[in-house]
């Protein structure tokens, strides 16, 4: 079973500084992968259109492996407090750069360069290899080495193969009615509206071999108001409560995130 997650892109609203979203996103970001969040979707809800952008390119910037960085992400505004996040030290980040020490298996994130009319990729170490695949230039692969050094070849495979958590995807939505309605698979619904969680819920998810997607609301609206009327038409869902009692007004995303996957963990 795989897990994703839908977030909105108000959940940034309470913050005015652009520091400040920076650092909430980087919050969220290391929560997915410490929870081995298969695809993080950013839906939109209501004007925060900007927001929504925004987040987007800071996950996937945090999901990319540093050496990478250079290569796929321009110097822009929205990077101007990349120097306040949080690494997510997962296993695609924990590469060595001595090419000497490669073997034959290793997986790497790498991304495809032209070099007098060859294509290359590039994987963080001291030189390119040379690379025969689909891929097009400028863009990311997950490839594998098919020799060691000091041959170092190479073949494209998908990062799926990996044995170890590889990283998450991040998609964005146009309204999260239309994200649920598409979606193959079982659906948790946060809510304070819910029924309170037990573990006999969670087992009905966590023993199934169907993907779960956990929808999280914004901080002024809860998912039943954003879908409204049309939550009937919502397939394959269950609203539940994993704060029962709670003594705050409300709960924030980072904490829900945070203390929602904790408790789907633990019953894995």
């Amino acid at each position: 079973m795989k897990i994703s997650v839908a977030i909105p892109t108000s959940s940034l609203q309470d913050e005015s500084l652009k520091i400040d979203k920076t650092r909430k996103i980087s919050v969220l970001a290391r929560a997915c992968a410490i929870f081995k969040i298969d695809t993080i979707y950013v839906y939109n809800e209501g004007n925060n259109g900007s927001d929504g952008s925004f987040m987007t390119m800071i996950l996937r910037y945090l999901e990319t492996p540093q050496f990478l960085r250079r290569r796929l992400f321009q110097k822009v505004n929205d990077l101007k407090f990349a120097g306040v996040l949080h690494p997510l030290r997962i296993p695609s980040h924990n590469t060595p750069t001595n090419a000497k020490k490669i073997v034959a298996g290793d997986i790497r994130e790498g991304v495809i360069v032209t070099v007098k009319g060859k294509k290359f990729v590039d994987v963080g170490i001291n030189q390119l290899i040379q690379f025969y695949g689909k891929t097009p230039t400028g863009k990311r692969v997950t490839i594998q080495f098919k020799e060691g050094y000091p041959r170092l070849s190479v073949k494209e495979i998908d990062n799926s193969e990996s044995k170890t958590y590889w990283g998450y995807d991040v998609k964005e939505r146009s309204n999260l009615f239309s994200l649920l309605s598409e979606w193959k698979g079982n659906i948790i619904i946060t809510s304070r509206k819910g029924k309170t969680v037990t573990k006999e819920h969670l087992e009905k998810y966590t023993k199934s071999e169907e993907n779960l997607l956990v929808v999280f609301g914004s901080p002024e609206k809860g998912v039943h108001e954003i879908i409204g009327g049309r939550m009937n038409k919502v397939q394959n869902s269950k609203s539940l409560n994993f704060f029962p009692n709670q003594a705050t007004e409300t709960v924030r995303l980072e904490e829900a995130l945070l203390g929602t996957l904790a408790i789907i963990n633990a019953q894995k």
